[in-house]
């Protein structure tokens, strides 16, 4: 499972709101609520993330093998 919980300290690190990335990114409220309960996210979103916070991938999502 594809888990978004680092977007979020990134987030908080460089100082960028939900607000800003709606703003910035284009980014709609539903793909906030997506990403928050780690839903599949296109992976242009993924790469206009990484743009606005100037970040890599990995800064925003990581790989969690899900448990059996």
């Amino acid at each position: 499972m594809i888990v978004f919980d680092k977007l979020w300290e990134t987030m908080r690190e460089k100082g960028i709101s939900t607000y800003v990335l709606r703003e910035k990114c284009g980014i709609d409220s539903k793909t906030v609520r997506r990403l928050r309960s780690n839903d599949n996210i296109e992976t242009k979103t993924l790469a206009k993330l990484c743009a606005v916070l100037n970040c890599r991938l990995e800064d925003i999502a990581e790989y969690v093998p899900n448990e059996k």
